[in-house]
């Protein structure tokens, strides 16, 4: 792709709805990596026993997870913005009852109302962007997005700690959920102001037929949301309970096979004339296949860089959670700038931006396992580690959103929800998946040879993972150019 001219300004409209959208978007974000500070004092305080508290994690990530292709999906037919609204008020409740909770089974709940409302509102932020941004603003839109989640990673842990070391380990934990409740009140409130009348409309509305009945309006693929929403819980689940032992892995091929009849389900639906879930179409798409496998293998690896950190960190070196926080903090800052930069020029490099991206996180992943050994041997100060994963942070934001601009560039509007849905689900699916493997290799390594090994054996994993990620976007490039001299071929023939 070449272009040249300036990116034109966004209109006052369009800067409304970013700022709509992004809040609710970078909050629901915000509750995941702030949750991993917060659960000892959280724990302390309610008496939950260490599988009860693990739910605060599994409850939130599973609910969200399942819910976001449905979710999507009913954005495009019935509208976003509805949508969106109904998802941040689901996820204000929930925000509500965490922070009164006075016992494990209302936290755990709260958690899983807050997981439903982030799968019923993120979907329809990505569509939302598919729909009102579009050619090099688009760009720029997807970059403001990259700046939400590269933030909300690395300010969740220091903002935790801090609200713990100002407010007490009592309320600074309840805090941590309360805070979202006003916050999401002003969403609702501008949203209603602000979104434009069609974000209110979905497509069903404008498939009615002529003798006045709404055949797409009720047509939302029952059989294919039950179908996905369980084949996605199977998958996710034993990577989020690992606890309850060896055999909840079995659950891993029944999800797969699931997902198996949900792709055979959705074809023949189609075919008889219904409105899939998700059109299979959409993976005929060259750009949306290579573009979700990306960002499904990558977040199969980098989301566990944090987690080993902090573990580290906190365990093996001693650190308080407000510091051990501070370490993601300029990774966090990079990974804003950069996916600001990029989201102006992804039109003009295409996917080579993508796969420069990765290769700096890669080699920000080696670079913090060269500071840790250099740090075990020879006395080196750990936080020269600032340096090595704010280069994961740069790389990030190259890679990120400009592959989400890429992705759904695309796939038609009416399918804008349900495929930034599909994609989400990878993403939310890979870190299931990456976390899980990386936390047990960590294990495994840190009581054969200590923390110092088990960190660099997780890095190790990482890196060969996002190694995968990078050929996936080599071979979407090298696919493009081969079509591009195959035109250029034709026209001069």
């Amino acid at each position: 792709m070449t272009g040249t001219s300036e990116t034109p300004a966004m209109s006052a409209g369009q800067r409304r709805i970013l700022a709509v959208m992004l809040v609710p978007m970078f909050m629901s974000l915000l509750s995941v990596s702030i949750v991993n500070v917060i659960l000892p004092d959280m724990q302390k305080s309610i008496g939950a026993s260490n599988s009860a508290i693990q739910w605060v994690l599994s409850g939130y990530t599973l609910a969200f997870g399942v819910l976001l292709v449905a979710a999507g999906r009913a954005g495009d037919l019935f509208g976003r913005g509805r949508l969106f609204v109904a998802g941040v008020s689901v996820f204000a409740l929930g925000s509500l009852i965490a922070g009164f909770a006075p016992d494990p089974v209302m936290l755990n709940v709260a958690r899983i109302v807050m997981g439903i409302g982030s799968g019923l509102l993120s979907p329809q932020g990505v569509g939302m962007l598919q729909q009102y941004f579009h050619g090099k603003i688009r760009g720029r839109a997807f970059g403001m997005f990259g700046t939400i989640v590269g933030v909300s990673v690395g300010i969740g842990p220091v903002l935790g700690g801090g609200l713990i070391a100002l407010l007490g380990e009592e309320w600074g934990w309840r805090s941590a959920f309360l805070i979202n409740v006003p916050i999401a009140v002003a969403a609702i409130v501008l949203g209603r102001f602000w979104l434009p009348p069609s974000a209110w409309r979905g497509s069903a509305a404008d498939a009615d037929h002529a003798d006045g009945s709404a055949k797409a309006r009720a047509d939302f693929d029952p059989v294919g949301l039950v179908l996905l929403s369980l084949g996605t819980l199977f998958v996710m689940l034993p990577f989020l309970e690992r606890s309850a032992g060896a055999w909840i892995y079995a659950l891993v091929p029944v999800g797969a096979v699931v997902i198996w009849l949900w792709v055979r389900w959705e074809g023949r639906y189609a075919r008889r004339g219904g409105a899939p879930m998700v059109d299979m179409i959409l993976f005929r798409t060259r750009t949306f296949a290579y573009g979700a496998s990306l960002t499904s293998m990558y977040f199969v690896g980098m989301p566990g860089v944090w987690v080993i950190v902090a573990l580290y960190l906190q365990n093996g070196l001693g650190f308080p959670a407000l510091e051990a926080g501070l370490m993601g903090l300029p990774s966090a800052l990079l990974a804003a700038v950069s996916a600001q930069a990029s989201g102006r020029v992804v039109l003009t490099y295409g996917r080579k931006m993508v796969v420069l991206g990765v290769g700096i996180a890669i080699v920000g992943v080696v670079a913090s396992a060269l500071i840790v050994l250099a740090h075990e041997d020879l006395g080196i100060s750990i936080w020269w580690m600032l340096a090595s994963l704010g280069l994961t942070g740069v790389g990030q934001g190259l890679a990120i959103s400009p592959n989400q601009t890429l992705t759904l560039a695309d796939v038609p509007v009416e399918y804008a929800g349900s495929s930034g849905g599909v994609m989400q689900t990878g993403q939310r699916v890979g870190t299931a998946i990456g976390i899980a493997i990386v936390t047990a290799l960590f294990f495994v390594v840190q009581g054969m040879a200590g923390y110092g090994a088990a960190i660099v054996a997780g890095f190790g994993f990482i890196a060969a993972v996002m190694v995968f990620a990078a050929i996936i976007g080599i071979v979407d490039l090298a696919r493009r150019r081969a079509k591009d001299r195959q035109r250029a071929a034709v026209a001069e023939g």
